[in-house]
């Protein structure tokens, strides 16, 4: 895939284009570079309704896959994938990376998500929700729940990793998360469907049988099972998932969520779908149900998982660790940096030695007094009030011993 200069900025939004091949924006709606394959499948589904002819679920599109032979993404493709999502987290326990981000990607997924559904929450103000509980002005119930829900799937997947094998049970459980008070029937939720169901704005009708619908959600998870590569799993579950419809609702949902599964489990980069035109997710999952074709959803795929990690690669990157040592002894390093200034002494080790509180262990008073003139190192006006020290003492003794610090 290769990508081009956006077409101008005409009165604030892109100037129409309309080419096949790469573009972020055509037909004047904003949309993702797209392959000369996938901007085949648009212009397919872009026709009115009335000029596609009705189809059903096809078993030998699932059939035609065959695990770690069969792959919808090429060799390269993966390779290129695994270079950006690999974390900083790669050689710690499953989980880890999404932990460490995880408040930033409650919002993100769960506002992206519910976006792609048509939620018309701004990210601020699934921000304020998420972390104060504060409900938007102006927004219906269904979409302030749907938010919520995607919060509780998500903590789910990664506060504990026991949560996340890709079992039927699992997605039944994200299934049960995601949809809970959102169904016009209760019973449905956590539940696969036991009725035929229709699909907005395409001529794809899903399997209806209810026990047929069991045993192939069965068998399209454990093949999922089966792929070894996380970017492969992952896509094949965003592709058969929504294709096969197993619950009465929010199974595109379902299918985002537990696409991270395997990021969750590697220790890369999460997927939150963070800025995906809406018209393009929709456009090629039309092409999936319809022609049982992925190339256009794989480009909202690879373009989503690049913006993803421009995000949160560069978030872990900025976390600092906590330094223990430093918590361990914050009380002590207060005094002694305190007693220091106050007494109008000079930051040596010498007295820092004689100013050592009896809290810190013997075995750990060199490294206490390397951290204490650290400490003296970067102090100044603003960050002094921490050690109850006035800008005006500071001042002073700052004329007096602030070349002396050794």
């Amino acid at each position: 895939m290769r990508y081009v200069r956006p077409p101008p900025i005409v009165e604030g939004v892109w100037a129409a284009q309309e080419e096949l091949g790469d573009t972020m924006r055509a037909d004047g709606a904003v949309y993702v570079p797209t392959s000369p394959e996938g901007a085949e499948i648009k212009a397919y589904v872009r026709q009115p309704r009335a000029l596609r002819p009705p189809v059903g679920y096809k078993l030998e599109f699932l059939e035609q896959y065959h695990p770690n032979h069969t792959a919808y993404l090429s060799p390269g493709l993966r390779d290129q994938l695994h270079a950006l999502g690999r974390s900083p987290a790669d050689q710690t326990p499953a989980g880890t990376f999404a932990r460490d981000i995880l408040n930033r990607l409650l919002i993100d997924l769960s506002w992206a998500s519910s976006q792609l559904e048509g939620n018309t929450y701004s990210r601020l103000d699934t921000e304020r929700l998420i972390q104060f509980g504060q409900a938007a002005e102006g927004k219906g119930v269904l979409e302030t729940q749907m938010i919520l829900n995607h919060k509780q799937a998500v903590e789910y997947l990664v506060l504990d990793p026991a949560h996340a094998p890709l079992t039927p049970d699992t997605l039944i459980a994200l299934h049960a998360f995601l949809s809970d008070g959102l169904m016009a029937d209760p019973a449905a939720v956590g539940r696969i469907r036991r009725r035929a169901v229709e699909i907005a704005g395409s001529v794809y009708l899903p399997v209806a049988l209810p026990q047929r619908l069991e045993e192939l959600f069965g068998i399209a998870v454990q093949m999922a099972a089966e792929i070894q590569d996380p970017f492969e799993q992952a896509f094949f579950l965003m592709v058969h998932l929504p294709y096969l419809q197993p619950f009465e609702d929010v199974n595109k949902r379902v299918s985002r969520l537990a696409a991270n599964i395997p990021f969750i489990r590697h220790n890369l980069c999460p997927l939150s779908f963070i800025d995906v035109p809406q018209q393009a997710y929709v456009d090629a999952m039309i092409g999936v149900y319809e022609l049982n074709r992925i190339e256009l959803l794989r480009d909202v795929f690879v373009w989503a998982y690049e913006r993803s990690c421009q995000q949160y690669v560069a978030v872990k990157q900025n976390l600092v660790p906590p330094d223990i040592f430093r918590l361990r002894y914050r009380q002590a390093l207060t005094e002694v940096v305190a007693a220091i200034v106050k007494k109008d002494a000079a930051a040596s080790r010498e007295v820092v030695g004689a100013e050592m509180p009896a809290a810190v262990a013997e075995s750990d008073r060199k490294h206490f007094i390397q951290l204490v003139l650290q400490e003296f190192s970067s102090l100044h006006p603003g960050n002094a009030v921490r050690f109850g020290i006035r800008p005006l003492e500071l001042a002073a003794w700052r004329e007096k011993h602030g070349a002396s610090i050794r």
